[in-house]
């Protein structure tokens, strides 16, 4: 008697385990239609000389420290 139950355990173990791939597989692809990631470009970010943190590169500063030296 206890080899029959304990095959429907098994079972029982194996339908929950497919049903959480199933449902894991599901949340993965959703999260992925759903991502705004984008390009290198869109993720990196800029810091001026004054540690502000920018969008675009900085612009040059008309003087640099070996121009002022001279």
């Amino acid at each position: 008697m206890s080899r029959s139950q304990n095959s429907f355990i098994k079972f029982q173990k194996e339908k929950k385990k497919r049903i959480k791939k199933k449902e894991k597989e599901e949340r993965k692809l959703e999260r992925k239609e759903n991502s705004k990631g984008g390009n290198l470009d869109e993720m990196l970010a800029y810091v001026d000389e004054f540690g502000n943190i920018l969008e675009e590169p900085p612009v040059e500063a008309v003087a640099t420290k070996e121009e002022v030296q001279k």
